[in-house]
C-alpha cells in the first residue's frame, strides 16, 4: 500500500520517522515528503505532486497544518481514496486557521511565535520543547526544533474550500494533552468528518511519542483501502 505522511507546521518529514519505520517493516510503500510552508497554495501544489508518483491508492496521513493542507486536496484527491488525520486540523468550507483559533485561548505552544521579516512564523526553543513537544524526550525535542521549517503567516487567513474529508473516509487521533491545538478542537473535527476515531493520552507530536498508535490507525486506514495489501 502507498502511504504520503504530510508534516505540519514548525516541523519537516523527519518527525515521522518512528511511523516509517514500522509502516515500512509491514511492506508498506511510504513518502513522506518536505513541504515548504510558503503557501497552502504551494503545499497543496507539493502534495499533489507527490500523489502523482505513487502507483495506485495512497493513504494520505497529515498531522497538525499537515491536516489543512490534506484538506485543501478538495474534490479532486482520485488516488487517494482514505485520509487520516493525527491531531490535525481539519476545517470546514469557508473556515480558516486564524478564525479558529480566534475563538478561544492561544495555545500553550503558540503564545510567544515571532515573525521573521519575510512574514514566516517560527517558534522559541522554550515552548517547542516544552509545550509544542510535551511528552517527547527533551534531547529528542532540541533537535525537532533545530530542523523546524517555519510557516508563512498567510496560511492563518487562507480560507478553506471544499473539503476533502466531506467526499472521502477518514480516520483521526486525537491528541488528549495537545497544548497546540486544543483537544476538544480535534474532537471536533473527528465528529463532524465522522471519523474513525482513536484518543491517546500524547501531546501534540503523538506520531512521535507514540509511533505505535500513529503507525496502527494509518494501518486501519490501508486496510480498508488495500484488502490483502495491507497487513497489521
Amino acid at each position: 500500500m502507498n502511504i504520503i505522511l504530510v508534516h505540519g507546521a514548525w516541523a519537516d518529514g523527519s518527525c515521522w520517522t518512528g511511523v516509517i519505520e514500522r509502516l515500512q517493516a509491514d511492506g508498506h510503500h511510504v513518502t513522506a515528503p518536505q513541504f515548504p510552508l510558503t503557501s497552502l497554495a504551494d503545499d497543496v501544489a507539493r502534495l499533489r505532486l507527490v500523489l502523482e508518483l505513487q502507483d495506485g491508492p495512497t493513504v494520505v496521513a497529515g498531522h497538525s497544518y499537515g491536516g489543512q493542507i490534506v484538506t485543501a486536496l478538495g474534490n479532486d484527491a482520485p488516488n487517494a481514496p482514505a485520509l487520516v488525520y493525527v491531531a490535525a486540523f481539519g476545517i470546514d468550507q469557508g473556515e480558516s486557521l486564524g478564525a479558529l483559533l480566534s475563538q478561544g485561548p492561544t495555545p500553550p505552544a503558540l503564545q510567544h511565535t515571532f515573525t521573521d521579516k519575510q512574514g514566516s512564523i517560527w517558534l522559541p526553543e522554550d515552548d517547542f520543547v516544552t509545550h509544542f513537544a510535551a511528552g517527547v524526550d527533551p534531547a529528542k525535542a532540541r533537535v525537532l526544533h533545530a530542523v523546524q521549517q517555519p510557516l508563512t503567516g498567510s496560511s492563518f487567513t487562507d480560507v478553506m474550500g471544499a473539503p476533502a474529508w466531506r467526499s472521502l473516509p477518514t480516520w483521526y487521533l486525537v491528541a488528549q494533552q495537545d497544548q497546540a491545538i486544543p483537544p476538544d478542537a480535534e474532537r471536533l473535527f473527528a465528529s463532524r468528518m465522522g471519523a474513525t476515531t482513536v484518543e491517546v493520552a500524547a501531546g501534540h507530536l503523538a506520531m512521535v511519542s507514540h509511533p505505535d498508535e500513529t503507525a496502527d490507525l494509518i494501518r486501519q486506514a490501508a486496510r480498508s483501502i488495500g484488502g490483502s495489501a495491507a497487513k497489521g
